[in-house]
């Protein structure tokens, strides 16, 4: 019997299986930071008053989980337009159901205040010169979240993997590589303001892709980077069957044909997207992968099936389902649902089809707090893991909505005294 707290918008079965199959198991949280210039870009994002916000944004969410609100932090929650960052939900699940919590910086501008695992990758510039990222720094970030998918794996017996982002910005990035990758994505994706900003976002995922194509038809980085990149993994053991049929003649024209999903991301993707791609890829092999997250999430799950077909990887894509929040399932601003079933209609992600869509039912509407009631208005909706911590939480524990609130307000309120 499915949970009460969670719906199901795509792949119901599916869903209800993964759902059948972790009940009752604890998971372990890997969040990957990362940073694009097109964050910097006025209006682009609500994660973040002013563009000298936003630079300090994943620095801040990754200070809050990891310390919770009594520390004295290094990098303060930027103040928002409205509402309170989701990093208060996932803090108060995490913290309640002591998950474990890995931090991962996949490319920030400058190093969080908290243990992380730093991945040797760099900020990407804005997605609209069509150059955001060196092929060597994607190749590098990709072969570590192979890495690191299968290290994470590796520690879960009965459980799962919930992988979450803060890149603030990134439902840009994640328009170009769904747009890229062939899927109809312009006027579906969320934002973090109450109307999306479909507009201001479209025009700068068609300067980046057509530079892309520019950069391109004159020789731009060449077909043989992705060759290469299979002789770059190390590890043979991490590989598995990585590299079987990649170096045929076949297989390597029927990638000339296509985007390479790699140089996609080099030119108007942000580090996060590759890192979580890899993580995910591995971890599927061996445990259930919740990826946290609306838009954002989509376009790695996109970016998942386009890299697998490529390269000829192995993976289970009925291993891994997408968890969000409703406020980010079914805004009204974006089409968030129809995006998740164009994902199976495009020939470059076709092998994973549509994952399934779970949203957490969680409501701020009786919330003593305007900070939270300004989600149920639209402002801020997802980020930090938050949607799917509450699917776990109620997973895990049966948290009903009046558990949730209850911590996730005490979180709000000890924030409250530490500020004052």
């Amino acid at each position: 019997m499915p949970n009460s707290q969670i719906s199901i918008y795509t792949q119901k079965e599916q869903g209800e299986q993964w759902l059948r199959r972790y009940r009752g198991c604890l998971p372990i949280f890997a969040c990957v930071l990362g940073f694009t210039e097109t964050g910097l870009i006025p209006e682009i994002s609500a994660a973040g008053r002013t563009p000298e916000d936003r630079k300090y944004t994943a620095c801040a969410d990754a200070e809050f989980l990891y310390y919770g609100p009594e520390h004295k932090a290094q990098y303060p929650l930027p103040p928002l337009a409205a509402g309170a960052s989701p990093v208060l939900i996932s803090r108060a699940v995490f913290e309640s159901l002591k998950i474990p919590i890995h931090l991962f910086n996949a490319g920030l501008p400058q190093a969080p205040a908290v243990p992380v695992i730093d991945l040797g990758g760099a900020p990407a510039k804005c997605l609209s010169g069509g150059a955001a990222m060196e092929i060597t720094t994607v190749h590098h970030l990709f072969e570590q979240g192979l890495l690191w998918g299968e290290r994470l794996a590796a520690n879960i017996q009965q459980g799962y993997l919930i992988l979450g982002e803060c890149v603030v910005g990134g439902t840009t990035t994640a328009l170009a590589i769904l747009t890229g990758l062939g899927i109809d994505a312009a006027g579906k994706v969320n934002s973090s303001h109450p109307v999306c900003n479909h507009a201001q976002k479209w025009a700068l995922v068609q300067a980046g892709l057509e530079k892309m194509r520019g950069s391109r038809g004159q020789g731009g980085q060449g077909r043989q980077g992705e060759i290469n990149f299979q002789s770059q993994i190390q590890n043979p053991k991490l590989v598995l069957s990585e590299v079987v049929g990649a170096a045929s003649r076949r297989e390597v024209s029927k990638i000339q044909n296509s985007v390479d999903p790699l140089q996609l991301v080099a030119a108007v993707g942000d580090p996060m997207q590759v890192v979580v791609a890899g993580m995910a890829i591995a971890a599927s092999r061996n445990c259930g992968v919740m990826l946290a997250g609306g838009t954002q999430m989509l376009a790695v799950y996109a970016l998942m099936s386009a890299i697998a077909q490529a390269y000829a990887l192995s993976w289970q894509p009925e291993a891994v389902v997408v968890g969000t929040t409703r406020w980010v399932a079914e805004d009204p601003t974006g089409a968030t649902v129809d995006l998740a079933l164009s994902l199976g209609k495009s020939s470059l992600t076709h092998s994973g089809g549509t994952p399934p869509l779970l949203a957490t039912h969680l409501s701020f509407a009786n919330s003593r707090y305007p900070q939270l009631r300004a989600y149920e208005q639209g402002f801020v909706k997802e980020g930090m893991g938050a949607g799917a911590a509450c699917i776990a939480a109620h997973l895990s524990q049966n948290w009903q909505q009046h558990e949730l609130l209850a911590a996730i307000e005490a979180q709000l309120e000890r924030l409250s005294i530490t500020l004052n």
